[in-house]
């Protein structure tokens, strides 16, 4: 049996005299099993919030930079909320095609594919300099969004659970994924505004900056544990478009909140920057940008501040402030002014914020639990064609009106449409038997 050094033990006497001897240094506690799987689980929570944030970020970077695209590629409004919306199929093909797969195949499988199809997109729109690879890489980007929108915020709970199993009810996952949500569709504009202001060549530097931001996330993701055991014998895929009985009705509410809180998203981050050049005669970018950051930034802020609320006043809150801020643009483009722009655009993301909130709230009560995420899945498909249709709409009508007369109606018809939406959604509590088709 070899013998065990004391803390007494000594090198020999010639070897103290040697100056080249180094005693050895203990070699550092390695940490037990338990915590090690505690410590990558909680990096990864972190890394999957930061990509979470960065994919979301480039899905809205083009905002200020759509008159830069018109003027290369000589188009007009119409053709800039056409690109835009193509992101929006790209978006409502992978949550309904593909964003349920993470159940299956693992959460990580899902969120890589989502990043390296970012990728992809943003070399498309640096290498194909025109109006098809315009599309192409919108597409993509969309494709890449809706598989980490259906899946980043699932993967978070699951790395939240693993660490703190004992804490099943913490708000933090809902938290962290709201933030990275809606404060990367802020912080995208704002980004790329800065690009624009400030850098040379600002549609190829931006999506440098986000390829690079993408692969580094890429890199933590890949080093973030899977949380879906793939060993499990895998059970019978449930029916996906489940409702409740009596359910439809109030699903279809739910799916009218989503479309008519994200209208308004997809009018600023499309035309946004030009109705700013053209009506209130600014030329900076990074105001533009500034727009959308306040924009999405508000919607966020709205949900963290006030997404406690009861159902109904949080509903009866979003159905208030939304009108008001769609009031005020209509007016600060009538009379205007950039300062009055800039809060109208903040108090309308404030109430879609809301809207929206309740709308999946609304959604996911009247889904059958084994079929959530499918019903939810199509709750998004519905909110996105509601972020990119009407713009499209609102392009054709500047044919015919001018900019304000456009969003008088505009303001008017989602206005309504939101109080008519948060009036069934809140009225029709009861569930008769109801199912989507897929």
């Amino acid at each position: 049996m070899p013998a065990v050094p004391t803390p007494l033990s000594l090198p020999p006497a010639e070897a103290l005299d040697d100056p080249t001897h180094r005693i050895p240094a203990p070699a550092p506690a390695e940490l037990p099993p338990r915590a090690r799987r505690r410590a990558l689980h909680t990096t990864g929570f972190w890394f999957v919030a930061v990509a979470f944030t960065v994919l979301m970020a480039f899905g809205t970077a083009p905002t200020p930079l759509w008159p830069l695209y018109e003027a290369r590629d000589h188009f007009g409004a119409t053709t800039v909320t056409v690109a835009y919306a193509s992101m929006v199929v790209g978006a409502a093909a992978a949550f309904l095609g593909l964003g349920h797969l993470s159940d299956r195949l693992g959460r990580r499988r899902i969120i890589v594919p989502a990043l390296l199809v970012g990728i992809v997109a943003s070399v498309v729109l640096i290498l194909w300099r025109d109006l098809p690879g315009l599309i192409a890489g919108r597409i993509l980007n969309g494709v890449g969004l809706g598989l980490m929108a259906s899946t980043a915020t699932t993967y978070l709970h699951d790395l939240h659970h693993e660490v703190r199993p004992d804490r099943t009810g913490s708000v933090l996952p809902g938290i962290v994924a709201t933030a990275a949500n809606l404060g990367g569709l802020a912080s995208g504009p704002l980004i790329a505004g800065a690009a624009a202001e400030w850098l040379p060549a600002p549609l190829i530097t931006t999506q440098a900056i986000f390829t690079l931001a993408m692969a580094v996330c890429l890199a933590l993701v890949l080093c973030t544990p899977e949380t879906v055991d793939l060993e499990l014998p895998a059970a019978e895929p449930p029916r996906r478009f489940v409702l409740r009985p009596g359910g439809r009705r109030a699903f279809g509410a739910a799916g009218a909140l989503g479309a008519f809180a994200f209208a308004i998203l997809g009018l600023i981050s499309s035309l946004g920057a030009s109705v700013l050049h053209g009506t209130l005669h600014t030329d900076s970018h990074l105001v533009a940008g500034l727009a959308a950051f306040l924009m999405f930034g508000s919607a966020a802020t709205a949900q963290l501040v006030l997404g406690r609320l009861p159902l109904p006043r949080l509903l009866t809150v979003g159905a208030v402030v939304f009108p008001v801020g769609l009031v005020l643009c209509a007016v600060a483009l009538y009379h205007p002014a950039l300062w009055l722009y800039l809060v109208a655009v903040s108090l309308s993301g404030a109430g879609s914020g809301l809207l929206f909130k309740g709308g999946v709230e609304r959604a996911g009560a009247v889904a059958e639990p084994a079929s959530r995420a499918g019903v939810l899945a199509v709750f998004f498909v519905v909110a996105y064609l509601g972020m990119g249709l009407p713009s499209v709409l609102f392009s054709i009508a500047l044919r015919h009106f001018a900019v304000q007369t456009a969003m008088i109606g505009f303001a008017t018809a989602l206005s309504c449409g939101a109080v008519v939406s948060v009036i069934v959604a809140l009225r029709d509590r009861a569930p008769g038997p109801g199912e989507l088709s897929a």
